[in-house]
């Protein structure tokens, strides 16, 4: 009986030292490391629980800050220092983000941003849609800084342009909005790329390029999610209504 299993178990001996059996093996091994490096990140990611309301003076940050955590209307004047407060996205408690209301102030708002930048899962840019126009390039300079970040860069958190003020008639749309940004930041990043360089040839502490070379800049052609939404933050009743930020509650709930 054993020596007629024998010629079978010498068989199975050499099969487990064969080809297969290696490629096996190296399939497992590439599946274990895999999952480490996601389990990793995964980790990296969660430790991220901020999400930052950035852009210019005025165009509405810290109302928008204060109706996302108590839905009510207040007063509000020029930040000179950041506000946070935890905001639960929904009725899971063990759901929530913390909202970090950074000012919007020239002097300001990249010391705040170096700041805070590391902890930010997400990022919410607030535009002024009504003074959109005037300001359009002063909101896409301070937009690339954002977005040449190495930091920013490197974690790639989600990005929402909030086109807020919509309840104003003469706001921008955040179609046109969208559009007047890519074709600003084409030209800064034009304008950045023919900085002075070094003599050995490389930039003098330029900033890293922003979307792909030899095309045209959009959105599209970032490490992170860009996502446009119209909101009111005063809401079309004023003081008395309800604000209109129920697109960005959601992207809250996606990002969370």
């Amino acid at each position: 009986m054993a020596g007629g299993l024998e010629p079978h178990l010498e068989a199975l001996r050499r099969e487990l030292h064969g080809p297969a059996v290696l490629s096996v093996l190296v399939a497992l091994i590439a599946v274990a490391i895999t999952f480490l490096i996601w389990r990793f990140l995964q980790g990296r990611r969660s430790s991220r629980k901020a999400v930052l309301l950035l852009g210019l003076c005025d165009a509405g940050k810290t109302l928008l800050f204060a109706r996302l955590l108590s839905g009510r209307y207040r007063d509000t004047q020029t930040s000179i220092t950041d506000s946070s407060a935890v905001y639960r996205v929904s009725q899971d408690k063990s759901t929530n983000v913390t909202l970090i209301d950074l000012p919007g102030h020239e002097s300001l708002r990249l010391q705040f941003l170096e700041r805070f930048k590391a902890a930010a899962r997400a990022i919410v840019f607030v535009v002024d849609s009504v003074a959109f126009q005037r300001e359009v390039k002063d909101v896409a300079e301070f937009l690339y800084q954002v977005l040449v970040d190495s930091t920013v860069l490197r974690n790639a958190p989600a990005l929402l342009i909030a086109c807020n003020k919509q309840d104003v008639t003469m706001a921008k749309s955040a179609k046109l909005i969208q559009q007047q940004l890519e074709k600003e930041l084409n030209t800064l990043r034009v304008t950045r790329s023919a900085a002075p360089t070094s003599l050995d040839g490389s930039a003098t502490g330029g900033p890293a390029q922003l979307g792909k070379k030899g095309k045209d800049f959009d959105f599209s052609q970032l490490p992170m999610k860009v996502e446009f939404v119209e909101c009111s933050a005063r809401g079309c009743k004023g003081e008395e209504g309800e604000a209109d930020l129920e697109a960005l509650e959601k992207w809250l709930v996606k990002v969370a």
